[in-house]
């Protein structure tokens, strides 16, 4: 497999690579990681913070360690019920009734966050939701789940159905509450993956993350996240505690044309969850500026094409790339290019081809596809002639070096 990679990071750079990456590496950057990464700490055992807007990663600390989610796992409780939402499988004001299972082990008795919802009432998609949302219910998640599935452990198996189609590949679930449980795991990176996912897919719904209290059964509770209390542009969107996981947060606010997303796991009080989200957040506001790589529409990579008009088909980002770094960084930059190949020829115009990523230091700061440029028709009998050519004394060359 070949391709040519076209990137400009520190100076004009090309090269030619076989194999399945290619790096290019800033010219003259001689540490791993920039003094200014370096010198920020966090007492959070586990931490994440992601800028949507330019979709760099700002700071990972043991984000990829599947750990207890606690109440953050109804984040895919509520996008299940969004998308049934969408969908028209739900109406808003369509009710299901709170049985007693949900009532003991949700409401109450449980002891747990509840919406306090009565025995055998019937209650409201939408109040439900901002039950879930607002006031962190094990009700009205456990009512939501039977209602939606026929019961909570089919719904968890639709939770981990749906994991997977968003990407979440170290998340699994077992039930719609977050409650315990030794197999219910998400990480850090994939519960801002599934914040970002809410955020863009539902923006009509979203705003219920919002919403600083929420009254049922004459009994109202503040929204749990203390970020939407004073942070400004604070927004979303879920809390959560258990023994086992200790304080967790997940926050996302909007500021000056930027939005963050920070996660927090782990911590020992509900204050330094507070703090620790607040210190972050402050960082990467103030600390960061932003370094464009390619512009949009420019060619990120050209791949090798088997069988086709032409050798090498240029490779697209959707759109611009950019990246965050800390202000008077000399981290090293590296960008791979990967994708499945050979080519073969015909290749539409925006066909996925591959995958771009940017690492900054040890930190993977930027993903995204890259598409096929232009159309590449099947080449002449000639052509096909010579590319079938190349490409079997290719295998051969690669037996043959796996013998030595």
């Amino acid at each position: 497999m070949l391709i040519r990679i076209l990137a400009r990071l520190a100076s004009p750079l090309k090269g030619v690579c076989a194999g399945l990456a290619l790096s290019v590496a800033a010219a003259g950057a001689a540490e791993a990681a920039s003094a200014a990464a370096k010198d920020f700490k966090t007492a959070a055992p586990i931490a994440y913070l992601y800028d949507v807007t330019s979709g760099s990663v700002l700071y990972a600390k043991q984000a990829d360690l599947p750990s207890p989610p606690a109440s953050m796992a109804t984040l895919m409780t509520v996008e299940l019920v969004f998308q049934a939402l969408d969908d028209g499988r739900l109406k808003p004001d369509q009710t299901f009734k709170i049985t007693e299972d949900a009532w003991r082990r949700g409401g109450a008795p449980s002891r747990g966050s509840a919406m306090f919802a009565k025995l055998n009432s019937e209650v409201a998609v939408a109040d439900l939701l901002r039950g879930v949302i607002v006031q962190s219910g094990g009700d009205a998640a456990i009512t939501l789940a039977a209602g939606l599935a026929g019961s909570e452990p089919a719904f968890a198996e639709l939770m981990n159905a749906r994991a997977r189609e968003l990407g979440l590949a170290r998340s699994t679930f077992r039930n719609a509450t977050g409650q315990p449980d030794p197999e219910q795991r998400m990480t850090a990176r994939d519960v801002a993956k599934l914040a970002e996912h809410l955020i863009r897919s539902y923006p009509e719904r979203y705003p219920t993350f919002r919403e600083p209290e929420f009254t049922w059964n004459k009994i109202s509770q503040r929204n749990r996240n203390p970020l939407l209390a004073d942070y400004a542009g604070a927004d979303g969107l879920k809390t959560g505690w258990t023994e086992d996981g200790g304080f967790s947060l997940v926050g996302s606010v909007f500021r000056d044309g930027r939005r963050l997303i920070v996660v927090l796991m782990g911590l020992e009080t509900a204050k330094a969850r507070s703090d620790e989200a607040r210190k972050l957040l402050d960082w990467g506001f103030t600390a960061f500026e932003e370094r464009q790589i390619f512009a949009a529409d420019e060619a990120v990579a050209e791949a090798r094409v088997f069988g086709g008009e032409r050798r090498y088909v240029p490779l697209v980002a959707p759109g611009p790339v950019a990246l965050l770094t800390p202000k008077g960084d000399d981290a090293r930059i590296v960008a791979r290019v990967t994708y499945d190949g050979p080519l073969q020829a015909p290749i539409a115009r925006g066909t996925r081809v591959g995958t771009l990523r940017v690492w900054r230091g040890e930190t993977l700061t930027v993903e995204t596809a890259l598409t096929a440029a232009e159309d590449v028709p099947v080449g002449d009998l000639g052509r096909r002639a010579i590319d079938g050519a190349l490409e079997l004394v290719g295998d051969l060359f690669g037996q043959v070096a796996a013998k030595i």
